[in-house]
């Protein structure tokens, strides 16, 4: 009875799961084995879209692994990139993944090395994987939000240092999977609000989690809600090896909440920038709600707040009307 029971709940759940499993009517559609009209590159299906067009528009990309670097320029119509999904609600079964390896290395700024240039206002991003390869010594972005009103949903950021740069405007990252070891979530100007996200990190002997790179007390915030922060399955972390992140700027901003907090962050909590440079005198470092065992101890530089950040600190009071908002994410 028990087994039948089981199966049943498993059936049920797989016909509640909402899939994505053809393109949406009027999309333009990128395949690794394009029909007539179809593309092979999604920047050519990106480049292919009305620029002069203000109704909202979209691509939807067939399962595949595409080696490119993808850029959207700044553009009148909102835009949003499906990828192919059985499950739309859980990135881990996306099947999408836009990868390549450029770092600083071999280009001149932080942007020219990312996997996805979002330049654009009202972008939205489903069920994509986006990787930057390159490895450890170098900053090689998976993503450079550098736009206002960016939403990204149950994707897959995978880097080592700089993984996502969140620089400018509000974006929201909802159930997705953040992988890195160096200020792997970072950036000055952005609002960022990242919602029951797993944020894995790779074999490392120290590293930081956020680098709120801001410099006054103009905007910039990021906040981790009811998120998840663990080893990466497979690797081996020591205990106390991560702080949940450094001030790259001297007013750095960064709230954790309601999240789950392996060994893996140190009982310090927090880091100085440097030794040299600890960037310490104006920080905002706060904590509430957490669990787990990282979540325990002394923090140094940071605090615990009296109550949680609310998302319309970070998104705005009118967030819930926003296109780029996809409440069922939240």
């Amino acid at each position: 009875m028990i087994p039948y029971l089981l199966a049943l709940c498993l059936n049920l759940c797989l016909a509640l799961a909402a899939s994505r499993t053809s393109a949406p009517s009027g999309a333009l559609v990128v395949s690794k084995a394009p029909a007539k009209g179809q593309y092979s590159k999604i920047q050519d299906a990106v480049n292919a879209l009305s620029t002069s067009s203000t109704t909202a528009q979209s691509i939807f990309i067939e399962a595949g692994t595409y080696n490119e670097q993808i850029y959207i320029a700044p553009r009148k119509a909102a835009l949003t990139i499906y990828g192919y999904s059985e499950n739309t609600d859980d990135y881990s079964q996306n099947v999408v993944t836009i990868t390549q390896k450029l770092s600083l290395n071999e280009v001149a700024t932080d942007d020219l090395t990312a996997t996805l240039r979002a330049w654009s206002t009202n972008f939205k991003l489903y069920n994509v994987n986006l990787a930057n390869t390159y490895g450890q010594g170098k900053q090689a972005l998976a993503l450079n939000a550098a736009a206002a009103n960016q939403g990204y949903y149950a994707c897959k950021f995978l880097g080592y240092q700089d993984t996502i740069l969140a620089q400018i405007g509000t974006q929201l990252f909802a159930k997705s999977y953040i992988e890195g070891a160096t200020d792997f979530i970072f950036g000055q100007h952005g609002l960022a609000w990242f919602s029951y996200c797993d944020i894995r990190v790779l074999a490392a002997s120290l590293g930081f989690v956020t680098a709120s790179g801001r410099a006054s007390t103009e905007a910039g915030y990021y906040v981790l809600d009811h998120c998840s922060i663990a080893a990466k399955s497979g690797a081996s972390v020591p205990k106390g090896a991560y702080y949940l992140g450094r001030p790259w700027g001297d007013y750095a901003r960064v709230a954790v909440q309601y999240t789950t907090i392996s060994n893996v962050v140190n009982a310090a909590g927090w880091h100085v920038w440097s030794t040299s440079e600890p960037n310490t005198d104006h920080v905002s470092f706060g904590e509430y709600g957490n669990t787990g065992d990282g979540a325990a101890g002394t923090r140094v530089i940071g605090t615990k707040l009296s109550k949680a950040v609310a998302i319309t600190d970070v998104l705005g009071s009118d967030y819930a009307s926003a296109w780029y908002v996809d409440k069922a994410y939240l």
